[in-house]
């Protein structure tokens, strides 16, 4: 793919002002492509990681907390939707106080905020500072991606962005295997810990080896109602869902959280084409391959990051595994993933991302429907092939999608469109988790009442079924009271594993419907048109 750029040789003089603040030239090590490369690669590593790192730590965190399952979930949305929320934002401060001050910064608040939830003894702390994490990396992703546009020559960038890339997907599916050895060997706030001496080294390597980057058309001012809008309409939608399950869908409350959210939405959207330096430029979305990569990014991120949810849960408190061979039976997902993006980033140079996208979320989609059919007894060998299936067709995706973004956005919002890329993800990564939640919650919902009565269990008393319905919806068999016969016992624990897996098998199900209409879009995605010169919209 073809990637648009607005930088020149690096050992060049910057006609376009890019380097304003640090320098017109590269001089040394410091601002040397492959070294900055290496250097956002660590900052970039920390955020992917804790994408998928946390989702093995769950299951310790709600023992240990005693949180619900509503909780849980925003251990992970909350950090999903800070960054979602702030990543345009910070795509704009990037681009008008520069680059490397805000990767730096971003850098710096991440691991702090990292060490902070480890020490953290409460639910509400943990969420809280998982919140402030998810802003401190928006800060820092779009700022690596452009540091790396403006040090890497046109024709190099393509490579670069494609190992960007691989860095993201191998980090997103190492996160399992981190996770599990830490949270088996140490605990779970290791998980946390960790990221204090990678930021560390960022840090230190950023400072010597990164060159100030910004550019001379930055926006002067900032659009704080489009932040609060879109903050707003994010905030209202995923927190309706959330809740959809307790309160019901036809409630009061969760309509007026709907419909807030809808009239935030459309208020953002006529404000974003009125404001002097709109948030989100809505005339990107003249461009129907970024906008078709902007799509197919969010349903990519709905069904992985939703689906990881699950599957966590699953291996641990249905198969009974230890969080170490839960990670060891996500291997095949991980390897798989680490392999393929540097692939899927040379096939898409030398073909073009339709062919290549379109073959992806098919796989994606074959992945998905296949394992939506696993039970209590499915051994490695057929989640084996699910898991090698599913990395091999979200590998292309996440490389493939971020040089349609970037290379089909307007030189002049290089800071936005990296914004817009890394929030398309973390946008879908969280509607995901809430939506396939709730599709979970309602179907154990419906599903333990039944199995209870047929397994001719003991009517339960209400706060009892609603306990274990919460139990239920985590996989998680209750504890017998003393004295209860086996058999017995092994009916509760057969009906609640029964009732989760037949929530998930249905949550897969709507993950592969959604993976099948992106292949549908995916059909829209086409090279970059911004190597030199405006860009060129379709």
């Amino acid at each position: 793919m073809s990637t648009q750029t607005s930088t020149v040789a690096p050992d060049a003089p910057d006609p376009a002002g890019l380097e304003g603040g640090g320098g017109g030239t590269r001089k040394g090590m410091r601002g040397h492509p492959w070294l900055t490369l290496v250097t956002v690669a660590f900052g970039v590593t920390m955020v992917a990681l804790d994408g998928t790192i946390v989702a093995i730590a769950n299951p310790a965190i709600q023992k240990d907390l005693g949180a619900s399952l509503s909780d849980v979930q925003w251990i992970t949305n909350g950090y999903l939707l800070a960054l979602a929320v702030a990543l345009i934002t910070a795509g704009k401060l990037g681009d008008r106080f520069g680059h490397r001050q805000t990767f730096l910064v971003g850098v710096v608040g991440f691991a702090a905020a990292s060490a902070a939830i480890g020490v953290s003894g409460s639910v509400a702390l943990v969420v809280t500072f998982r919140v402030l994490q998810g802003i401190f990396g928006a800060l820092l992703m779009p700022a690596a991606l452009g540091l790396l546009r403006a040090s890497f020559p046109a024709e190099r960038l393509n490579a670069a962005i494609g190992i960007w890339g691989a860095v993201i997907g191998a980090s997103t599916a190492a996160g399992p295997i981190v996770g599990g050895l830490l949270v088996e060997h140490v605990n779970w706030e290791s998980v946390f810990f960790i990221n204090v001496p990678v930021g560390a080294l960022a840090l230190v390597m950023g400072l010597v080896l990164l060159l100030d980057r910004r550019s001379e058309n930055a926006p002067r001012s900032f659009d704080l109602l489009g932040v609060v809008l879109l903050s707003v309409a994010m905030f209202c939608l995923v927190w309706a869902i959330i809740k959809a399950p307790e309160w019901q869908w036809g409630d009061a409350r969760t309509i007026g959280f709907l419909a807030v959210s809808v009239l935030a939405f459309a208020a953002f959207g006529f404000w974003e084409t009125r404001a002097k330096e709109p948030l989100l430029p809505m005339s990107m979305f003249r461009s129907i391959p970024l906008t078709a990569g902007t799509v197919l990014m969010v349903l990519m991120a709905f069904g992985f990051m939703g689906g990881l949810f699950f599957v966590t849960f699953y291996l641990q408190n249905v198969n009974g595994l230890s969080p170490v061979d839960s990670g060891l039976r996500l291997l095949p997902l991980t390897a798989m993933m680490i392999v393929a993006s540097p692939l899927a980033g040379t096939v898409i140079t030398k073909v073009g991302p339709r062919i290549p996208l379109v073959a992806a979320m098919v796989l994606t989609a074959v992945a998905m429907f296949g394992l939506s059919s696993l039970n209590a007894d499915s051994g490695m060998g057929i989640t084996a092939v699910w898991f090698a299936l599913l990395g091999l067709g979200l590998a292309p995706v996440m490389v493939g999608a971020t040089e349609v973004i970037v290379g089909n956005a307007p030189l002049q919002h290089a800071g936005v469109a990296g914004g817009l890329q890394q929030a398309a993800m973390q946008v879908g990564g969280s509607l995901g988790t809430a939506v396939l939640g709730a599709v979970m919650a309602s179907r154990v919902g419906s599903e333990l009442p039944q199995k209870w009565a047929e397994a001719k269990l003991p009517p339960l008393p209400e706060q009892k079924e609603e306990a274990l319905k919460k139990a239920a919806e985590v996989g998680m068999a209750p504890p017998a009271p003393k004295g209860t016969p086996a058999q017995v016992a092994d009916a509760i624990e057969r009906v609640v594993h029964d009732s989760f897996i037949s929530g998930m098998g249905l949550a897969f199900v709507c993950a592969g419907i959604v993976a099948v209409l992106a292949a549908g879009v995916a059909v829209f995605t086409s090279r970059g048109t911004n190597d030199a010169g405006p860009s060129v919209h379709i």
